[in-house]
């Protein structure tokens, strides 16, 4: 039995295709393998910005820690605790801007913690965070995994190194692209992302 943690980020709510397809996946893995799956939507609910309190609460004794910093390094650590207690992970990013939401930007930010989620040895950075499997569904209105837009795609390439930085190398991606070329552009992007998800999950039953 497995435990998922489903991570989505849209603000586009209902709408939103990356988290339409993230749950998707999550779902299906979770009714294919009998096991347990935890929701966190950044979106609904959302993290606040690091601060000094963060910044300077994880390097200071916990009984030193002002109120402020207490508050801060619960939130990071409750974080940590969530991702470490799965087995898989399903993120799910809308492409903002060329990048992903700052709220899933935030959520990294809190993870990423020294000699927590990694730290650095005689080869330089080494994630501690090994032996999970990600899938990451990454959402774009236009087509950035091939073709003239393909230097410009900030979200997927980002997020792949920050996953591969804390030690998740495992990572599948599904896309949703192309869907703001017409109807019919929507419909084909829509009906090839679900095959790709239908395919995935077949394979992981």
């Amino acid at each position: 039995m497995s435990h998922i943690l489903l991570v989505t980020s849209s603000p586009r709510g209902a709408e939103s295709l990356s988290t339409r397809f993230a749950t998707e996946i999550a779902e299906g893995l979770k009714a294919r393998s009998g096991g347990t799956l935890t929701v966190r939507d950044l979106a609904a609910d959302p993290l606040p910005h690091i601060t000094s309190a963060y910044v300077n609460g994880r390097i200071t004794a916990p009984d030193a820690r002002t109120p402020e910093q207490v508050e801060a390094v619960r939130i990071a650590q409750e974080l940590v605790d969530e991702l470490k207690a799965a087995d898989v992970v399903v993120l799910g990013s809308g492409m903002i801007n060329f990048g992903p939401s700052s709220q899933l930007k935030a959520w990294f930010d809190h993870i990423i913690w020294p000699a927590v989620t990694f730290g650095y040895g005689d080869t330089g950075p080494k994630g501690l965070l090994t032996g999970k499997k990600v899938y990451l569904v990454a959402a774009a209105g236009g087509v950035f995994s091939e073709g003239a837009w393909a230097p410009f795609d900030f979200q997927s390439n980002y997020l792949l190194h920050l996953l591969g930085f804390i030690g998740l190398t495992d990572v599948e991606l599904v896309r949703v692209e192309g869907t703001v070329f017409g109807p019919d552009a929507a419909k084909a992007a829509i009906a090839n992302t679900e095959m790709a998800v239908q395919t995935l999950l077949a394979k992981a039953a």
